[in-house]
């Protein structure tokens, strides 16, 4: 499929990545927003994980997404975006690549317990050129911090929004959404929605 191109008759269909690390939230906020029943690739964590799979901070996580969530939501008749969560997991990044291919932006989702995951995502879609926000999952009974120190414990300049957010309700989804839209709106090179 040819992502942001326009047939007349057809919506215009853009697709967004939703990204981060281990348990900080995709599957969940793919779910929460799609108004389809989503496509989830979870399995249950087993023995073979052990050593592999750092679950610090996320002990309680008993399944994984092995390749994609997919979701899709329309914001009006002739627009529609589909999301693409990736797995969160070092043993799957090579799933990335085509997951990334033609992506308009990304949501990267940061866990205040294990911020350093977003490390790796912030300079993977920073290479690629693509467009992105951070959006914080505010775990109950996590350390909540202010955007700003988020920002700066992330190293991120002022153009890059962050926003504070729970992966479990669809009008907060909605709002990350949003702000990634607006965010794509004001760069020239990305003007899709003309």
């Amino acid at each position: 499929m040819d992502y942001g191109r326009y047939s007349p008759g057809l919506p215009r269909a853009f697709k967004i990545i939703v990204a981060g690390g281990f348990g900080a939230g995709k599957t969940t906020a793919v779910g929460s927003i799609s108004e389809i029943q989503p496509l989830i690739t979870e399995e249950v964590l087993t023995g073979a994980s052990v050593g592999v799979d750092d679950t610090f901070g996320v002990e309680h996580k008993r399944t994984t997404t092995v390749a994609l969530d997919f979701g899709r939501i329309t914001i009006a008749d002739d627009l529609v975006l589909y999301l693409f969560g990736t797995p969160g997991q070092n043993r799957f990044l090579f799933v990335w690549d085509e997951l990334a291919h033609g992506a308009i932006g990304a949501v990267i989702i940061a866990d205040t317990r294990r911020l350093e995951d977003c490390f790796f995502c912030i300079d993977y879609f920073e290479q690629l050129g693509t467009p992105i926000v951070i959006a914080v999952n505010c775990f109950e009974g996590a350390r909540r911090f202010e955007i700003e120190e988020i920002r700066q414990a992330l190293s991120l300049d002022g153009s890059v929004p962050i926003l504070h957010f729970d992966a479990r309700r669809r009008e907060s989804v909605k709002q990350v959404l949003i702000a990634l839209m607006e965010h794509l709106m004001t760069r020239p090179v990305l003007a899709v929605f003309e």
